[in-house]
This record gives structure tokens, sequence and C-alpha cells, in this order.
């Protein structure tokens, strides 16, 4: 799961074959089935009995994880026994508040995985870390709190209903919290030393303004984005895509420093490049299989 080099989530109702037919003929690189905010209450065992439908079928090179409901819901334990069995690549925490979260989390998956027989550890966690005022503050607690903490995402909806906001955008543009919590999000999840995955953009038809969204997310080091439509995953994954001139910048300074293995920095092209561009180098190679 480390290797994994995800660039789009499509969320996909759990209760939907349909739509998660659907899912799996685009190109994202993950489908999040979800049992928690797109199935009604009454239909939980409804969706609870799909996804696990749906884990059963032969795998394609999609990654798929299933965002279970809250823990403090009383439903984790439920959605949990009916998935585990059938090995989702990850499982999806909402409204995560701290890191003690996603180790209470790992606790379950711990139990789940020896009932079933599974490699120790081999389920992930992808934390939505966003969703409410409270986890802000837990925001700095996530490095080392479990092993099997794959990413964070950052989410706006639920923040805003938490927050009584009247909406999250003026302009087209998040306001301040939201920027301050998209911001908390990437810096959190980089000193966790986890995927930070920027979050869904909710306009469907506005793909210009996807786009945009997107690129920014990348140049400021997000490396993947949620989607809720599949119509949005090209675009997002043409984003997170390096290009030719990213790939060919990137072995040069991978080159220049196996050239020079003991150099803290090296000169290329009349520019100083140290570590830190090494390892954005390897990370960039990583994306497309070139390292």
């Amino acid at each position: 799961m480390d290797a994994m080099q995800i660039r789009s989530l499509l969320f996909v109702p759990g209760d939907s074959r349909r739509k998660f037919d659907k899912a799996r003929q685009c190109e994202a690189d993950a489908l999040i089935l979800d049992l928690e905010d797109s199935v009604a209450l009454g239909q939980k065992e409804a969706a609870r009995q799909e996804t696990a439908g749906t884990l059963e079928e032969p795998r394609t090179g999609q990654h798929l994880f299933v965002r279970v409901n809250a823990l403090d819901t009383g439903l984790t334990l439920q959605d949990l026994a009916a998935v585990m069995p059938l090995r989702p690549d990850g499982i999806v925490l909402p409204k995560s508040e701290s890191g003690a979260d996603v180790s209470r989390l790992g606790f379950y998956l711990d139990a789940f995985e020896a009932a079933h027989g599974h490699r120790h550890g081999s389920t992930r966690i992808l934390a939505i870390v966003t969703e409410t005022a409270r986890s802000i503050a837990g925001l700095p607690t996530y490095p080392d709190c479990s092993p099997r903490l794959w990413g964070m995402l950052w989410g706006g909806e639920d923040m805003a209903a938490d927050l009584g906001a009247f909406g999250n955008r003026r302009d087209g543009r998040y306001t301040g919290p939201y920027r301050t919590a998209r911001d908390m999000c990437l810096i959190s999840a980089r000193a966790a030393r986890v995927e930070p995955i920027d979050a869904v953009y909710t306009d469907v038809k506005d793909t210009q303004g996807l786009r945009t969204e997107t690129e920014i997310a990348k140049f400021d080091g997000f490396t993947a984005k949620a989607v809720i439509h599949p119509g949005h995953v090209d675009v997002v994954n043409a984003a997170f895509t390096p290009d030719e001139n990213q790939i060919a910048w990137a072995r040069r300074i991978v080159q220049a420093f196996a050239d020079a293995p003991d150099a803290g920095v090296v000169n290329i092209d009349g520019k100083m490049i140290d570590r830190p561009h090494l390892r954005q180098a390897d990370r960039v190679l990583a994306r497309v299989g070139r390292a």
C-alpha cells in the first residue's frame, strides 16, 4: 500500500451497484465505497451487503476503500464486520478528530485481520481530518498515531455545518476558515509523512474551476484529490501526472546526486539543488514508475 500512487479517489454510494459499475469504467485510481453520508440511515444494512458484494468481484487496477460511519455513531464495527472479510485496500475514517481516533480504528483492524487471516497491517487508513471545529485542534496529533495511516483528507462541507456557516466559498474561492483547514491538513500530513489529499470540488459542471483548484493543490504539495463525479477524474489525473519536462528535470537531479553521493548540494545549469529537491524528484519519478 505504501507504493500506491493515487491521484484520484472517487466516492461511490455503497448502496448503488449501478454507480459502482459505472465507476469501474473510469480511470479513477481508487474508489471509495461510501457507507456514510450518501446512505440514508434506514439503508445502512442494505448498503453494507451491497458493498460486500462489490468487494467480492474480481479486482481491477483500482484500489478499493470503504468509508465507514464515524466512530461516535455506534455503526463503525457493523460496517467493518461486513466489509473486512473481503479485504478492502483501506478504510476511510470520517470526522476523525485526532490521532487517537486513527489508533482506535487501527486496533479494530488488528482484530478483524487476525480473525480473517489477513496479513497484519494490510488494511490502511485514510482519515478525513477537518470536518469539525474540534478536529482542527487535533491535527498535530497524527504523527506516529498508527502505522496504518496512509493519508489525510480535508473537507469543508461538514465543517461549514459545524461552524454554523452559510457556506464555505465566496466568488468561487474558499473563505478564511476553510483555507486554514486546508493548509493545516497539508502541513499535518507532511509532518506525519503520509499523503495529503485535497477536498472534493462540488460543482459538477465547472471543469475549469476544478482544473484550476487541482493545479493549485498540486503546486502547494497535495498529491491527490477526492472527487464525487466520474467526469472529474480525467481532469484530476492529468493535473497530478508529471509532464515530460518535470520527469526529465527530476531524472537529472537524481542522476546528479548519484554521481556525487556525498554532496549536500549539486549545481545543475547554474541552479543550486539540495537534498530536499532530491526528495521531491524521487516523488515525481515514483508517481510515473521511473524511479
